[in-house]
């Protein structure tokens, strides 16, 4: 019964999304202006920052530093090196193809607690780590705990929270990416001042030891997606879970009945097709190719630029020359992370400024864009060495202006669009394969960096960077698909944008 017209009331079935788009009205009239969040939406996004946060720290943040030290006290040849800058990255493509999609198999809830675990374990191994093989392990198994993170931690925030404003929410969690990697630099920076010797890379990565604990922890407590458990074809499971989800005080809804949308008009439930081989078909292979290729040609740039800032900064300030002495090497790595982390607070900004500007200028002109702006800031980069020499304020310049623009672009919105232009069925084989095939560029990029650096100089490397930047640009124009205020509940086809 209608409680404000004393009229039955006539439940319609609902989407999980329109449930969660409604705005509460309750029995006496009152209607609220706009859609808050619930603790438990809140809650789910908390933790789900965690992963980003973790990559930016030990990725972008603690792998460059540590490598001099890591290097002097294992002896490493440089080809170990490119062994041990890389290997991350491939356990993040690893990841991201072998345990991502096995949330659209096992569920999200349990491969977003699965993902830290593994982290957890890992970071614990590569603290007591005694030589190159058992380092190479550990980082590789690093790399595919947070390559599974890739497509479920997008998944669990993105099918929980209102359609209107998901973007920024994505990119929010995102941003810690860029938090993760100045905590880094500025971690390294603080460990070497107090305790400057040789194993302090040790200390650097015990130190996220306690707080990925703590999220393991938290993880436990969190819903499960119920986009998730209505493609599977468990409805009551999922309005149980919507229902937790949505819980207020006083409560809105009451009542949660869902609508099947692969159930048809004659009552039989038409599977959803999934699996890899789906993201080919004619449905979805445009969607395929703006998921990929923009992000590969973006991995290029962001981890070569990232991981390698340190060294390419130890290399331009401080002591002049090779140094080999242990106090030389940790006063290095120390000025390096110092200028690393004033670089990094523009990663922040440009991320701060795509969350702002997402959902009012679309995801494909922030990608072009970004794309352009990175290769303006590279070109920069480049021209700061031109003669032999370094002009310190215009390598700053270029760097920072990189910084601002990947993060402000490609570095956040393929990130954001690899989880919203696929199927709910597919969603996590979607993801998973365009954030490993991002990785393949990234690997390439980290492993070839150290052998390049020394065969054709920073200024050609950064030159062959300018170029994927472009073609960036290009990419994502040619495939575009803009997917502001949508996220697809069922196998509808993605359109192209116009």
């Amino acid at each position: 019964m209608n409680e404000l017209s004393g009229k039955p009331t006539v439940q319609v079935r609902k989407t999980v999304q329109d449930y969660i788009d409604e705005i509460p009205q309750w029995p006496d009239g009152t209607q609220l202006a706009s859609l808050p969040m619930t603790g438990m939406q809140w809650r789910i996004w908390g933790l789900a920052i965690a992963g980003k946060f973790f990559e930016g720290l030990v990725v972008i943040g603690l792998i460059g530093l540590a490598l001099p030290l890591m290097s002097h006290q294992f002896g490493l040849t440089t080809f170990e090196k490119s062994i041990v800058s890389s290997i991350t990255l491939f356990g993040i493509l690893v990841g991201a193809t072998a345990l991502g999609h096995m949330a659209d198999v096992f569920g999200r809830k349990k491969m977003f607690i699965a993902e830290m675990v593994l982290f957890t374990i890992f970071l614990v191994a590569l603290t007591f780590s005694m030589n190159f093989a058992w380092l190479a392990v550990c980082l590789f198994g690093i790399g595919v705990a947070l390559g599974c993170d890739y497509p479920t931690a997008h998944m669990v925030i993105s099918e929980t929270v209102p359609s209107r404003g998901r973007g920024g929410l994505v990119l929010g969690a995102f941003a810690f990416q860029a938090v993760g990697a100045i905590c880094g630099a500025g971690l390294g920076y603080g460990i070497l001042s107090f305790y400057p010797q040789i194993d302090a890379w040790r200390w650097m990565f015990a130190a996220p030891i306690l707080p990925a604990i703590a999220v393991v922890s938290g993880r436990f407590f969190i819903c499960d997606s119920a986009h998730w458990l209505v493609a599977r074809g468990r409805l009551k499971e999922a309005e149980a879970e919507t229902h937790k989800l949505l819980k207020r005080e006083p409560q809105y809804p009451k009542i949660v009945e869902l609508h099947d949308p692969h159930m048809s008009a004659s009552g039989k439930r038409e599977e959803p097709k999934s699996g890899i081989g789906v993201l080919f078909n004619k449905s979805n292979i445009r969607a395929t190719l703006l998921a990929c290729v923009p992000w590969f040609l973006q991995d290029l740039s962001t981890y070569g630029i990232g991981i390698f800032t340190p060294v390419i900064l130890a290399a331009t300030i401080g002591t002049a020359g090779a140094v080999t002495d242990v106090p030389g090497i940790v006063n290095k790595v120390r000025l390096s992370a110092q200028g690393t982390m004033m670089l990094d607070v523009l990663l922040v900004v440009g991320i701060l400024a795509a969350i702002l500007l997402v959902e009012r200028a679309g995801r494909i002109k922030l990608q072009v864009f970004g794309f352009i702006g990175c290769a303006v800031g590279l070109a920069l980069a480049a021209f700061s060495m031109v003669g032999g020499g370094h002009n310190m304020p215009l390598l700053f310049t270029g760097f920072m202006l990189f910084n601002f623009m990947t993060n402000l672009g490609p570095n956040a919105q393929t990130y954001l669009l690899a989880g919203e232009v696929f199927p709910t069925a597919i969603r996590g084989y979607g993801a998973g394969f365009a954030a490993s095939v991002a990785k393949i560029g990234a690997v390439a990029t980290a492993f070839g960096f150290p052998i390049l650096l020394k065969a054709i100089g920073t200024p050609t490397l950064l030159i062959l960077l300018i170029i994927s930047s472009l073609l960036g640009a290009v990419a994502t124009w040619a495939f575009r698909v803009e997917t502001r205020g949508a996220l697809k509940d069922g196998t509808e086809r993605v359109q192209p944008q116009v």
